[in-house]
């Protein structure tokens, strides 16, 4: 029996063949908040019958269902892959360092058609008794990674789901031993793409990559269930940069607009050889949008820059994950 509270609770991901046709979870996540839930769309019949005060039961049915809702979790040093397989949307096989045990994984930005999880919840009762919720035809409409001074690498994934069942078998859950990403690991760097150079004074980073898409997909003859969405607009990649006013260098972007490279990297423990546990991110071209600095009081000078990721014409945003995870 599980613990009668959320320490009981687990989750659990696989990637699916085919859109909202569950899959057993082959990854266990360790995660802070799961967040999903059942939608569904009813009507009530209105019918007047003599002396009847109120609508009918028999009569009230369930037009449309769906599930939505956001995930949070400190980003691991294992068991990432498919959650940024599923956000990016390239189709990724780690790729073995040398003869090591080390793996990469390189998530470069295209469409996610064809990608979905299922994503299985198992929420214990007071009791210890665990319900499981399955959440089927899972797609990512954002992911957001954040860490700043004294702070894990945190992560949140939205998800849009086409529906939900309880009745697959909740799977035994099972954990590597994995460590966690941190502030201790942390690095940003700007420049000529290939070329970038850490900057300084950096307290907290954020980056959200949000992915439009078509969620509203209900057509006559899927019982009340949606087609996969699918992309209908342009990809926004977005994020901010908490600082100490250390040198003028991306203030003095600010106020050029002018176009650089940026590098947010946290690199680890050593798996094995010149290889360390690695998560990147990589955007070839950004732009400063605000807010420059001002001086508010006697303090140190601490302006928070915001900025957003374009297209350089030949290098797409990515993120790179070195663990020692041989498939996601």
């Amino acid at each position: 029996m599980a613990i009668g509270s959320g320490l009981g609770a687990q989750l659990g991901i696989a990637a699916e063949v085919t859109y909202g046709s569950y899959v057993a979870p082959s990854k266990f996540v360790e995660f802070t908040k799961a967040g999903l839930q059942l939608k569904k769309t009813t009507a009530q019949s209105a019918g007047i019958a003599a002396g009847r005060l109120l609508p009918l039961g028999s009569r009230r049915v369930v037009t449309q269902r769906q599930a939505s809702g956001g995930l949070g979790l400190e980003v691991t040093t294992k068991h990432m892959g498919l959650l940024l397989q599923t956000l990016m949307g390239t189709t990724v096989t780690p790729v073995q360092q040398g003869a090591t045990s080390a793996y990469l994984q390189t998530h470069t930005l295209a469409d996610t058609a064809g990608k979905s999880l299922s994503v299985q919840v198992g929420m214990p009762l007071t009791t210890g008794t665990v319900v499981r919720k399955n959440f089927l035809g899972c797609k990512i409409t954002s992911g957001e990674f954040s860490c700043g001074v004294g702070e894990m690498l945190v992560s949140t994934f939205e998800f849009d789901s086409k529906n939900v069942e309880e009745t697959s078998a909740l799977a035994a859950a099972s954990y590597p031993a994995m460590s966690v990403f941190h502030f201790g690991q942390m690095a940003l760097k700007v420049g000529t793409y290939g070329a970038e150079v850490a900057a300084d004074g950096i307290r907290k980073v954020s980056i959200k990559v949000e992915r439009p898409q078509a969620t509203e997909r209900f057509y006559a003859g899927a019982d009340g269930l949606k087609a996969e969405p699918i992309t209908n607009d342009q990809i926004k990649i977005t994020g901010t940069i908490e600082m100490d006013y250390v040198s003028p260098a991306l203030d003095d972007l600010h106020t050029s607009d002018a176009g650089t490279s940026l590098v947010w990297e946290f690199v680890g423990n050593n798996i094995a050889g010149a290889f360390d546990e690695t998560f990147r991110i990589v955007l070839p071209e950004v732009h400063f949008d605000d807010a420059p600095p001002t001086v508010d009081g006697p303090d140190v000078i601490k302006p928070t820059l915001t900025f957003t990721a374009v297209y350089d014409g030949t290098n797409q945003p990515r993120i790179e994950y070195m663990s020692s995870d041989v498939t996601l």
